[in-house]
């Protein structure tokens, strides 16, 4: 599963924290990733025929394989992708279930029965009598007609092919089984190629997916270059490819895909409304969780927060102090709850935007200062539409919070993005829920909570730049199937 040829070149790959070497990397080269995706059509040949309840036991067995090593899987994400351990252990959990949750839709996705005797008038057109003569719907043909109606429709939905899938760094383990899970569960095969920052959790999925079974073929570990990866993107022999990263490369992949199909889920900038009727308590605790919490990367990631005036002064306090006691350091600690971000270029991009919005007017209520790869969480207000704070995705621990005077002007501003990934808004009036549902344009709105609630079986997905496409292992499943009809007459 390991695509690795007898002169590969190797990586250290290091910790975003003090960039200690966790593991080392295979690059894979040109003769690799040819032998990946032979293997993953030799690997298609096997998976579509295996029976249901094999592919879901073997997803089972992995689940529970990984349960049993679910201590040795948080600490290498905490290490190669610098993510507190807290939220370590809770993706690997996450993981768990995924895995299992696609072990039960194996054993139960399937197609529907479609009736092909709804309408009369279309049955005699489509069908004649004997020797050609129309039937007729009123007289002695009656009975002729409603034998001649014993016909059914199957749709059977079956697996694709090989697809390619390219995942990020943020969950390095659950967002790329949102990808694997599903294809193994409907019967296709993988190449996936890992974030270059964290390839050695997709290393050991795949020693974990071996271990409970998984034929050879089905899934291959590719870390390659960029060009590589772009020329797997143009190759036909794929059915699809499935990519979660920045907005930029995933319309890029688009671009260049073919004719194959294309699922991208993109970037967010999320918003947030807090209603004068909130749980002003639970609206801050959890701005901040969705916010700064692992550096505030996350696609779905608390961004902007809108508060309505007659709370607006209370709630900045509730979330300024919430923030402050945010515990910031070394990932591998038990009680952090910000570590670092990713690498150094992106610690320099979200300072210069902090600075930048400060210049153009922005209020520093909290942190607004980086080290290293360490950015403080950051509280900012008077912001507005112009500034990269507000308009492109931060990807880092920034809030701003900013009042409004009428619920319609705050869901007006929410939406006013191009990103449409997911949203959240504190109220009790499910009026004003279904309001924002009707002129709000996400993938998903979540009432009294943020934008960073995902279970896994859910559907995952947005709207305008934020991606095409939906994730969740049943809805990625229909994505990666097809359908064939089958019709068959019994009279």
């Amino acid at each position: 599963m390991m695509q690795e040829g007898g002169d590969a070149t190797r990586e250290s790959i290091r910790s975003p924290y003090d960039r200690r070497i966790v593991g080392e990397m295979p690059v894979a080269s040109a003769r690799d990733v040819e032998e990946a995706i032979v293997a993953a059509q030799r690997g298609f040949d096997v998976m579509r025929k295996l029976p249901r309840f094999v592919r879901a036991d073997i997803l089972q067995r992995a689940s529970d394989i990984l349960r049993t090593r679910k201590e040795e899987a948080a600490r290498l994400i905490s290490s190669e992708a610098g993510k507190p351990m807290f939220d370590s252990r809770g993706e690997v959990s996450r993981a768990i279930f995924n895995l299992s949750n696609a072990a039960s839709e194996a054993r139960s996705f399937s197609g529907e029965e479609i009736p092909l005797d709804m309408d009369a008038g279309i049955f005699q057109y489509q069908t004649t009598g004997e020797g050609g003569a129309r039937i007729n719907l009123d007289g002695a043909d009656a009975d002729k007609l409603r034998a001649g109606a014993r016909r059914i429709g199957i749709a059977r939905r079956f697996p694709i092919g090989p697809i390619l899938a390219i995942a990020p760094f943020n969950f390095p383990l659950n967002l790329v089984l949102h990808k694997v899970a599903p294809a193994l569960a409907a019967g296709n095969s993988v190449v996936l190629k890992p974030a270059p920052q964290t390839p050695l959790t997709s290393v050991l999925l795949a020693d974990i997916l071996r271990e409970a079974g998984l034929p050879d073929g089905a899934l291959s570990v590719v870390h390659c270059p960029v060009p590589l990866a772009e020329q797997m993107v143009r190759d036909e022999r794929f059915e699809m490819v499935t990519f979660t990263g920045s907005a930029k490369v995933g319309w890029h992949i688009k671009a260049i895909a073919g004719r194959k199909r294309v699922a991208l889920e993109l970037g967010g900038n999320a918003a947030v409304i807090v209603c004068a009727d909130a749980d002003l308590e639970l609206a801050a605790s959890r701005c901040v969780r969705g916010g700064v919490v692992y550096g505030g990367q996350y696609c779905i990631g608390v961004q902007r927060i809108l508060a309505e005036q007659a709370i607006h002064e209370e709630f900045m306090s509730l979330l300024v102090r919430k923030t402050a006691a945010c515990k910031v350091g070394d990932p591998s600690q038990e009680d952090i709850d910000v570590g670092p971000v990713i690498d150094q270029g992106s610690a320099d991009r979200i300072q210069q935007w902090i600075d930048a919005a400060k210049e153009d007017g922005a209020s520093v209520l909290l942190g607004g200062s980086s080290a290293n790869t360490v950015v403080q969480p950051t509280v900012l207000s008077n912001t507005r539409s112009g500034m990269k704070i507000e308009d492109e995705e931060v990807f880092g621990p920034v809030l701003t919070v900013n009042p409004f005077a009428t619920f319609e002007e705050a869901v007006r501003r929410a939406n006013s993005t191009k990103y449409g990934l997911q949203g959240g808004m504190f109220t009790n009036d499910l009026r004003r829920a279904f309001q924002a549902l009707e002129n709000w344009d996400v993938g998903g709105l979540m009432v009294n909570d943020v934008p960073i609630y995902r279970i896994d079986n859910m559907p995952f997905g947005g709207w305008k730049e934020s991606g095409i496409g939906r994730e969740g292992t049943r809805y990625a499943m229909q994505e990666m199937t097809e359908i064939k009809h089958l019709m068959i007459n019994y009279n």
